[in-house]
């Protein structure tokens, strides 16, 4: 067993970011670490339900989560009046752009305040519920988090991961006290910076591995991906756009929402980096959507959280509406290889046993 399953009770060198609950609950119960992402509760009472179930359906196995929080507080609410601080211009292109793409209202009263879990302010909410429950990890998917919340969540004995894009901000995340670096390259789904992953991972070895276990991120989607990112020197692979054709992903009923159908139907080209997702760059899925802000005449991004809340509600309109040409997805290169709906503890086996195959295979190339 490595150090890093040692250190967080797993058997498998595995963190598996997902929204999805019963996801990551699958992926603990096959012997990873289920990483649930935070940012779609609005309240915490919400995500405090969500982390009861995950406690009563992990069969005692660790999981943790992920937060989106910036190093440094922006001012929020309150004096702040955020959504007059959006153009009418970018207001307008989204009510074009939605009309172009035939995208119909939603029903009365289904509108949610989706942008809320990037708040800075309820992303601290969901720290302080998440230490209410027997998390092993708290992730943050902007880097460093502030110190104070660092030091909190230390205080109850959890350690704190951080996203690097560079080899220099796992320096700065690692001198702030962060505990895991993930080194995310290029090709990774999300909030993703300019180095490919091949390139950055044996970087931010360098740079911090004698100090912390650092993560690979970007392009990880088979055993011998994984096999790879142990080979550059990381001590993991941090997972996250495999786990959406997944079978615990799917509708309530069974079956595919749209989202699932324009994955499987993707190849690795059809990913786009842009600002437009939550007004920082990330890997998105390419569609109708991501086309109609890269055509000419149409607005720059705003920042975060600006950019979430002129997009929230499109968003959700594109999620209803159920047409897999018009969706707004992060996910990464790897999504050519995301072609079935499979369970996750079939993906969990077929992972482990293709890098072990790889690893053993790779001595006799040099035979």
């Amino acid at each position: 067993m490595s150090s890093i399953c040692e250190r967080f009770g797993i058997e498998h060198p595995i963190f598996a970011f997902t929204p999805s609950e019963h996801v990551a609950a699958a992926v603990s119960r096959a012997g990873g670490l289920g990483m649930l992402g935070c940012v779609r509760f609005n309240d915490a009472e919400e995500l405090d339900r969500v982390l009861d179930w995950m406690d009563e359906n992990t069969e005692g196995k660790p999981y943790g989560v992920d937060i989106v929080m910036p190093a440094k507080i922006p001012t929020e609410g309150g004096e702040v009046d955020l959504e007059a601080m959006i153009p009418a211009e970018h207001k307008e292109f989204v009510d074009r752009t939605l009309r172009d793409l035939g995208v119909p209202a939603l029903p009365e009263g289904d509108r949610n305040s989706g942008v809320l879990g990037w708040l800075h302010s309820v992303a601290r909410s969901h720290v302080d519920v998440a230490l209410g429950h027997p998390v092993k990890l708290v992730a943050n998917a902007l880097g460093s988090p502030p110190d104070d919340v660092i030091a909190r969540v230390h205080e109850a004995g959890v350690p704190v991961a951080a996203l690097a894009g560079k080899a220099e901000h796992a320096r700065r995340h690692v001198e702030r006290g962060v505990d895991v670096i993930v080194a995310q390259g290029h090709e990774a789904g999300g909030h993703t910076g300019e180095i490919a992953t091949m390139v950055l991972v044996p970087e931010v070895v360098d740079a911090v591995g004698s100090e912390v276990p650092v993560l690979a991120a970007g392009g990880i989607g088979s055993g011998r991906q994984l096999a790879a990112a142990l080979a550059l020197g990381a001590d993991g692979a941090w997972m996250g756009s495999y786990w959406l054709t997944t079978a615990e992903n799917q509708l309530s009923g069974g079956g595919q929402s749209a989202v699932q159908r324009a994955l499987l139907a993707a190849t690795s080209s059809d990913t786009v980096r842009s600002r437009i997702y939550t007004g920082k760059p990330a890997r998105l899925l390419r569609t109708r959507w991501t086309d109609a802000w890269q055509a000419s005449g149409a607005p720059e991004p705003l920042p975060m959280p600006l950019q979430n809340l002129l997009v929230s509600e499109a968003h959700q309109r594109m999620s209803a509406a159920e047409d897999p040409s018009a969706v707004a997805m992060p996910v990464g290169q790897i999504v050519g290889r995301m072609n079935e709906i499979r369970p996750v503890a079939e993906l969990m086996d077929e992972l482990v046993e293709q890098a072990r195959s790889t690893i053993g295979n790779l001595g006799k190339r040099f035979d």
